[in-house]
C-alpha cells in the first residue's frame, strides 16, 4: 500500500498537479500562515492580490538550487507540464509547511487540475502510457482501497455514536474520590493534652468537576465537592492533611470556581470567583504539590506554607517573558461576597501574590515570591505560628510580609532534588501592636516512576512554620524545634486508581520539646474518571 501512495506522490500526473495546485493557492490565497520572517510578511502583504505568471524555467525561483534534492523532479515538471507557480517574489519555499486547511485547497485544485490534463491530454503532455499506468495502479490496489473505504465507514458511524452520545459539545466531565484509612500510631500527649483521636478512621473527599471551553484556548473551571476527612487531633496545627475538609460533614457544595483565558501569546488571565488558592494563580514549584489527590499527605508537604495565605476570590495575570521567565501576580479574598463592615472585596482579609519564576533548563524551576496579606494567618506550623491563642480570643487585625523562595532541580529523570526557605514578618494592628519573625524550610526528595511508570516516592525533611521571636501579646516564641518528616510511596495501580501509603513523623510537637514525638500513618486511595 505504502508504494501505491508513493507512485501517485511522484507520479508526473498526479505529483505535478498537487505541485502546481498547492503552490497556486500559496501564490494567490494564503500569504501569512506559518510565516516567520518580518521581511516576508510584508512582501506578501505587499502583493497580496498579484500571482506570479506561470514559470517556463525553473531558474527563475529564486531559492531553487541545481543541488537541492528535488530540482530534478521541479525541472521535469515545468519542462513538461508547465504546472509550476511561485510567489510574487519569484520564491518556491519548498520547505515550507503546510497546513491542513492548505492541503485541503490544494488537493481541490489538484483534482479540477488532473481533469484539465485528461480532457486535453496530448502525448507531449498527459500520454496514454500515463494514464494506463494509473489505470492499473487503480485496479491492483482495488483491495486495499476497498479495505480503506470500510475503515473510514466504521469511523464515520462510531464517530457518529460518541457524537450522539457525548456529554457536551463544549464540556468534559471528570472527577475523583479520595478515601482515607489514618491513625496516630506513636504519642500520647502535646502540651500537656492527651492525644484522644487515637483510632483508627476513615474519610472521604468527592469531587465532580466540568472543564469547559468556549475557544479551545479558554478553560471555564465548575468543582462541586463532598468532603468529611479531617486530620488528626494531635494538640498541634503541625501534620495535619493536605485533602482535609474543614468540618467533617458531608455536604456537598460549589467548591472552586474559575474562568481562564489568554490576553495575547504571552499574557494568561484567570477569574476565581471561588475557593481560589495560590497554585490557580503560579506555579509552586514542588514535585509533590497535588492538591492532595496526588504527592505529599501533609499541608506542610505540599507547597511553601507562605501560599496558605491566600484562598477566595480574586484575579490572576501570568506574563510569559520568553520561555524561561514569568511573572505572575494575584490576589484573592475570602469575604468578597460579604456586604458587613471590614469585610467585602478589599477591606476584608486578603492575599496579594507576586512572583519571578525561572526555568534555566527543562529540569530546574525557581520560584522567588512575595506575599502581603491582612487576616490571614498560616495553615500549618506551631500554635503561636499559626495565632491559635489570638483567633480564640476573637477576630484580631494583623498584617504580613512573607517572602519565599522555591527550587525544584531534576538531577536525572527519576531523581528530583527540591525544596523551599519562608519567611513570615506579622504586625498586630491592635492593642499593644508588636510583631513576631516566622520561618520555614523544607527539603525533599522526589523519585518518579520508581518501579513502575506513573509511580512517584518522595520524601520531605524540613521545620514547620516557627516563631523565632515575637512582641505580640498572646504570641509566644518557640524555643525548641520540631522537624517534620513525611515519607510516601504513591502506587499506580491502574489508569484511574492510584494507592498511597505514607507516614508523618514530628520530632517535639508544637516546637516544644517536652511534647512526646507524634507519628501519623495514613493511606490514600484515588479514584479517577
Amino acid at each position: 500500500m505504502r508504494e501505491f501512495w508513493k507512485y501517485l506522490l511522484f507520479s508526473p500526473v498526479f505529483g505535478g498537479a498537487m505541485l502546481f495546485s498547492v503552490n497556486t493557492v500559496y501564490a494567490g490565497e494564503i500569504h501569512t500562515t506559518s510565516v516567520t520572517n518580518n521581511s516576508e510578511i510584508k512582501a506578501e502583504n505587499s502583493t497580496q492580490d498579484q500571482v506570479m505568471a506561470q514559470i517556463t524555467s525553473v531558474s527563475q525561483l529564486s531559492d531553487v538550487q541545481p543541488t537541492d534534492w528535488a530540482f530534478q523532479a521541479l525541472q521535469s515538471l515545468v519542462e513538461r507540464y508547465g504546472c509550476i507557480a511561485g510567489y510574487p517574489n519569484s520564491t518556491y519555499r519548498g520547505n515550507r509547511a503546510l497546513t491542513r486547511y492548505e492541503f485541503a485547497a490544494g488537493l481541490n485544485a489538484c483534482l479540477d487540475r488532473v481533469n484539465e490534463l485528461i480532457a486535453t491530454a496530448t502525448s507531449d503532455v498527459v500520454t496514454q502510457q500515463d494514464l494506463g499506468t494509473l489505470q492499473r495502479l487503480q485496479e491492483e490496489f482495488s483491495a486495499e482501497i476497498a479495505t480503506l473505504r470500510g475503515r473510514v465507514d466504521s469511523l464515520e458511524t462510531r464517530t457518529s455514536v460518541l457524537e450522539a452520545n457525548q456529554f457536551s459539545t463544549t464540556t468534559k466531565l471528570q472527577g475523583e474520590v479520595v478515601a482515607v484509612i489514618s491513625d496516630v500510631l506513636r504519642g500520647s500527649s502535646v502540651n500537656n493534652q492527651n492525644i484522644t483521636d487515637k483510632n483508627t478512621t476513615l474519610g472521604a473527599r468527592t469531587r465532580i468537576e466540568f472543564v469547559t471551553s468556549f475557544t479551545g484556548r479558554d478553560t471555564l473551571f465548575t468543582r462541586i465537592q463532598a468532603n468529611n476527612i479531617l486530620s488528626p487531633n494531635i494538640g498541634t496545627p503541625q501534620g495535619n492533611f493536605a485533602f482535609a475538609g474543614e468540618d467533617g460533614t458531608t455536604n456537598a457544595e460549589i467548591d472552586a470556581l474559575f474562568y481562564e483565558f489568554p490576553l495575547g501569546e504571552k499574557t494568561q488571565v484567570i477569574a476565581i470567583a471561588n475557593a481560589g488558592a495560590a497554585d490557580d494563580i503560579t506555579d509552586t514549584v514542588n514535585i509533590f504539590d497535588g492538591d492532595g489527590s496526588t504527592g505529599a499527605l501533609s499541608t506542610f508537604g505540599t507547597r511553601n506554607p507562605i501560599y496558605n495565605q491566600m484562598d477566595g476570590a480574586g484575579l490572576g495575570i501570568t506574563q510569559q517573558f520568553g520561555d524561561r521567565l514569568a511573572l505572575s501576580l494575584g490576589y484573592l479574598t475570602g469575604s468578597a461576597n460579604d456586604p458587613s463592615p471590614q469585610n467585602g472585596l478589599f477591606n476584608g482579609a486578603y492575599g496579594a501574590l507576586a512572583q519571578l519564576t525561572l526555568r534555566p533548563s527543562d529540569r530546574i524551576a525557581i520560584g522567588l515570591t512575595y506575599i502581603n496579606s491582612y487576616k490571614q494567618p498560616l495553615l500549618t506550623g506551631s500554635t503561636n505560628a499559626t495565632f491559635q491563642n489570638l483567633l480564640e480570643q476573637g477576630d484580631p487585625a494583623f498584617s504580613s510580609n512573607s517572602y519565599g523562595v522555591q527550587a525544584s532541580l531534576g538531577i536525572s529523570e527519576k531523581f528530583v532534588l527540591g525544596g523551599w526557605a519562608g519567611y513570615t514578618n506579622s504586625r498586630s494592628l491592635t492593642g499593644d501592636g508588636g510583631e513576631a519573625d516566622i520561618w520555614n524550610y523544607a527539603v525533599t526528595l522526589g523519585f518518579p516512576d520508581l518501579g513502575k511508570k506513573g509511580n512517584l516516592a518522595g520524601i520531605i525533611a524540613g521545620i514547620e512554620p516557627q516563631v523565632r521571636s515575637s512582641s505580640i501579646p498572646g504570641v509566644d516564641r518557640d524555643r525548641d524545634t520540631s522537624y517534620h518528616l513525611e515519607a510516601f510511596y504513591q502506587y499506580q495501580l491502574t489508569d484511574n486508581i492510584t494507592i498511597t501509603p505514607g507516614i508523618i513523623w514530628l520530632t517535639s510537637p508544637d516546637h516544644n520539646s517536652s511534647n512526646n514525638d507524634v507519628v501519623i500513618g495514613a493511606l490514600r486511595t484515588r479514584f479517577s474518571f
